[in-house]
């Protein structure tokens, strides 16, 4: 009998695709479904499938075991914004485990690493080992180079190299995965809002049209969870406030529906290139 894979499913397309990836390993698929949050898509997808509340650990763990999953990947979007509501514990009531977890560990202390450590621990507890969210999804990784037809320009390449260095510094503080900058000057910082509000909140303090997002995770990233990523909705919001270009970091970066993210760039004009490594652009010496 084939080995079953959990899927812990939040919001958006991503939990599909990597469902549809396991399933295309041969593998079979265990879904638990975040409520309020996982895609109705994902359900047809699913060997078993069961609902389950963000705060209720326990549940997550009791329907694993029961259908044989040993593995699991957490994947989709949590509003983490929640975590910081003085009333998220009236509105969503957590379980023991996530109590226990909340009173240990996320007190003090909400950074996405420690939510992804003690969650793994808990889920270890109950035989439940969580694996990197890209395995059955390698073919929507970015890649090293410029992956659409147009190519940067003189000015975007020189933003690229400048804003390269200084992303890099703020995925290694954990402040965000993302930055927005023109003509050498950093625009706009992502943290908790997410880089939806960060592209909104560009095109609002830069009108004009010809800025670059910059995108990646930091070198000891998990990639067991919150793996940045961008879609052709990512795309479509860059165009519609005036960006030029995309950077991101090569195997470090989920281009979702990558064939389609190309062709919603090419369509818009966007330019997106692959940053492979250190020593690829932003370097020191460079």
């Amino acid at each position: 009998m084939s080995e079953i894979i959990g899927v812990i499913a939040g919001q958006g397309r991503l939990p599909v695709a990597v469902a549809e990836g396991i399933r295309a390993s041969g593998r079979r698929v265990c879904g638990i479904g975040l409520a309020g949050h996982y895609p109705p898509e994902l359900v047809p997808l699913c060997d078993t499938f069961h609902t389950a509340g963000v705060l209720r650990l326990g549940r997550w763990v009791r329907k694993l075991q029961k259908s044989g999953a040993r593995k699991a990947i957490v994947v989709g979007r949590v509003d983490k914004g929640r975590m910081h509501d003085p009333l998220r514990l009236f509105r969503q009531i957590p379980d023991l485990r996530a109590a226990l977890i909340w009173y240990r560990h996320l007190r003090h202390d909400k950074r996405s690493s420690v939510v992804l450590g003690a969650l793994a621990d808990e889920l270890e507890r109950g035989g439940i080992t969580l694996i990197d969210s890209t395995t059955y999804i390698p073919e929507h990784m970015a890649t090293s180079g410029v992956m659409t037809r147009r190519t940067p320009t003189q000015a975007e390449a020189a933003d690229l190299e400048f804003g390269w260095r200084i992303l890099r510094d703020t995925v290694e503080l954990e402040i965000g995965q993302a930055i927005t900058v023109r003509e050498r000057d950093v625009i706009g910082v992502e943290a908790v809002e997410g880089t939806d509000r960060l592209i909104e909140r560009t095109g609002t303090l830069c009108p004009r049209k010809g800025w670059t997002l910059l995108k990646t995770a930091s070198n000891d990233h998990d990639m067991r969870s919150d793996v940045p990523t961008v879609g052709v909705n990512t795309i479509e919001k860059m165009a519609k406030h005036g960006a030029t270009c995309l950077a991101v970091g090569a195997g470090r970066v989920i281009l979702l529906d990558r064939p389609q993210v190309l062709e919603a760039a090419e369509r818009a004009g966007i330019t997106i290139v692959g940053v492979g490594g250190e020593s690829d652009t932003g370097s020191d010496g460079g």
